[in-house]
């Protein structure tokens, strides 16, 4: 690939992260550009219909959605990280979906109003990683050995979970033995780790104090749900 890669980033996007990692994986040089999702330039605007990050500006073309830009990656750059056959492919395009569904209820639970809702949520984020931990390989990484697309997908996951385990303990990973140790592993994975800024966790931390959700509230006030 000869073009210019450009990945329009914001600092606590996990989708961006999926990208980052794969461009990481694959040793491609590019820049990382972020900007303010409350102020969006127009550039950004006519580049990304969705107003949504991550896009990745190829040369002078631009490709939107997490999952098309890694796949994007994945036709053009080497090491390839999606199975080669055609069946193993197409079941890892559907745990990258999961992925994005879990994505999905991390942010209900981190909104939700009430401490009600909020354990109702950490209930059905219980429920998908016992999900994931029927589909998992012995290990290290979702396909055995080899580090996949999927494996990308679910170190940004993984991430927020560091910042929750700190305000309390919602017991989401307590039958999953096999997703604990996958977890571990990713954290410690090179691409993973880089794929945010140092100051990520205190990013994520002030954003979600800002919330005013039942969450906010354990961080901002722990001993009111001691004795919940």
């Amino acid at each position: 690939m000869s073009a210019k890669l450009v990945l329009v980033s914001h600092a606590l996007c996990p989708y961006v992260q999926r990208a980052a990692i794969v461009l990481a994986e694959k040793n491609v040089d590019f820049e990382r550009r972020n900007i303010d999702l409350a102020n969006k330039p127009d550039w950004f605007l006519k580049a990304s219909p969705l107003g949504k990050t991550p896009v990745l500006l190829v040369g002078d073309q631009a490709i939107f959605e997490s999952a098309v830009i890694c796949e994007y990656l994945d036709d053009t750059e080497s090491p390839r990280l999606h199975p080669e056959d055609s069946l193993s492919r197409a079941r890892h395009r559907s745990w990258m979906e999961f992925g994005s569904a879990v994505l999905n209820a991390i942010g209900a639970f981190y909104s939700a109003e009430t401490e009600l809702v909020l354990a109702t949520k950490a209930a059905q984020l219980k429920g998908q990683f016992e999900q994931v931990e029927l589909a998992l390989s012995e290990g290290p990484y979702f396909m055995g050995d080899r580090f996949s697309i999927v494996d990308a997908v679910f170190g940004p996951i993984f991430r927020y979970f560091d910042v929750f385990d700190a305000i309390d303990d919602f017991g989401v990973f307590a039958e999953t033995p096999k997703v604990r140790a996958w977890r571990k592993h990713l954290a410690s994975r090179k691409s993973v780790e880089k794929a945010v800024g140092e100051n990520y966790s205190e990013l994520l931390r002030d954003f979600l104090r800002r919330k005013k959700s039942a969450l906010s509230e354990r961080m901002i006030n722990p001993a009111a749900t001691e004795n919940c």
